[in-house]
């Protein structure tokens, strides 16, 4: 009879072996969006008027929509990095600065702040709502030709 006691607590064994095994292999869990440096912690959306504030403060505003949207109308002073070129072009962006990320309505740009903050950016946010709430409140926009 202790035959089969000992097959089973092999197999037991085994089984807690390779559950521990899966466990240490887990994925790490996804930082949060919100920026982790106390000094420069934005929120991982702003508002329009939280977006104006920090632009007038000096924050620098990127646009990650395609050419002929931001032709259509843009925030004054932005930058255009369409979202598909961002990883490529993050070096051309301040690392000293908080940074707005802007788009038609905020998905892209949540991306946009994602990708900055993965690459170590230390203060960026993404524009709740985008160009479609910036305009609806009344905004300053220009519009290219």
């Amino acid at each position: 009879m202790s035959r089969p006691r000992t097959s089973i607590v092999a197999v037991l064994a085994l089984l807690v072996a390779l559950l521990l095994a899966l466990v240490g292999c887990a994925p790490a869990p996804t930082p949060s969006p919100v920026v982790a440096s106390p000094a420069n912690r934005l929120a991982a959306t702003v508002t329009v008027a939280q977006a104006a504030a920090l632009r007038d403060d000096g924050a620098f505003v990127l646009d990650v929509r395609e050419p002929e949207e931001w032709a259509a109308g843009h925030i004054p002073g932005a930058t255009l990095i369409p979202l598909g070129e961002l990883a490529t072009r993050v070096g051309e962006l301040p690392r000293d600065v908080s940074i707005v990320v802007v788009c038609r309505s905020g998905n892209r740009s949540a991306q946009g702040r994602d990708i900055l903050l993965g690459t170590g950016f230390p203060a960026v946010t993404s524009l709740d709502g985008g160009m479609t709430d910036w305009a609806a409140a009344g905004m300053p926009m220009e519009a290219d030709g």
